[in-house]
């Protein structure tokens, strides 16, 4: 049996603590107590994220942050948790579909320049142009000439970025290959979220070690003067949330005893 401290007691004597429990078929006192730890930090840290982005707007600052990983590994939670309670007007979710016949005939970084930050607002891309390191080779919808230029270009591509003045975030969130298994599961049998699996998810199992092959050569190039991502292992969801988050205030100076 789960032994509970003063502190636990009140945690799960709260309404987010009741209604945590109620809402459980099976009553698991440490899974809740987890939800209860993490929802509290998750507060903390949304909190600041509102002083953050108050900073970036005063500052004029443009920011990009990417969120690059295994299909099924909670990026599009992880910027929803970010975005969640910041001012909207200053934020935008770019997740761009397969590029038109007009855009394949363009330098590949172009469509994603013309989605570029203005002063005083942060771009969240949920996938970005690194779908040339890891996606498109692996699923054979690119050459591997364009890949390899790509390999050449990408570092170069993110240094104009920064020295001109934009702040660029890299976030890699990473699963087992058992998790991401399991998860797909979840997406087949629930309704509401059928419309998040692709034909390239469906094939996301066979082609594992290929995705491996191929993201490690991706973090190989950064290091050779790129800028490097922050790797989250994202098997936790609710833990990987909240070091996303973390990072990114990390990442971004702000004033921290800003008033809200």
């Amino acid at each position: 049996m789960t032994k509970l401290s003063q502190k636990d007691l009140k945690r799960l004597n709260s309404k987010n603590g009741l209604l945590s429990i109620l809402s459980e078929e099976n009553i698991n006192l440490a899974r809740t107590l987890r939800y209860l730890k993490y929802t509290k930090q998750l507060k903390e840290l949304q909190t600041e994220l509102i002083r953050q982005q108050a900073c970036i707007i005063e500052k004029n600052q443009g920011v990009i942050v990417i969120f690059e990983g295994r299909d099924a590994a909670g990026k599009g939670g992880a910027i929803r948790r970010i975005t969640e309670r910041i001012n909207p007007r200053h934020f935008r979710i770019v997740a761009l579909p397969k590029p038109t016949e007009e855009e394949q005939s363009q330098w590949y970084f172009q469509r994603y320049i013309q989605q570029f930050p203005k002063a005083g607002e942060i771009v969240f891309f949920d996938r970005s142009w690194y779908n040339r390191a890891v996606v498109e080779p692996v699923n054979g919808f690119c050459t591997q000439e364009e890949y390899e230029l790509f390999m050449r270009q990408v570092n170069d591509f993110e240094r104009m970025i920064t020295e001109s003045g934009i702040l660029l975030v890299k976030i890699y969130m990473s699963i087992s290959k058992k998790e991401q298994a399991k998860r797909f599961e979840d997406i087949r049998n629930n309704p509401l979220k059928q419309w998040k699996m692709s034909k390239v998810d469906e094939r996301a199992q066979e082609l594992w070690d290929s995705y491996t092959s191929y993201k490690d050569k991706m973090f190989e190039n950064t290091e050779k003067g790129g800028i490097p991502f922050k790797v989250i292992r994202a098997n936790r969801k609710t833990e990987a949330r909240n070091e996303a988050i973390q990072h990114l205030l990390e990442s971004v100076p702000y004033d921290i005893n800003r008033e809200i």
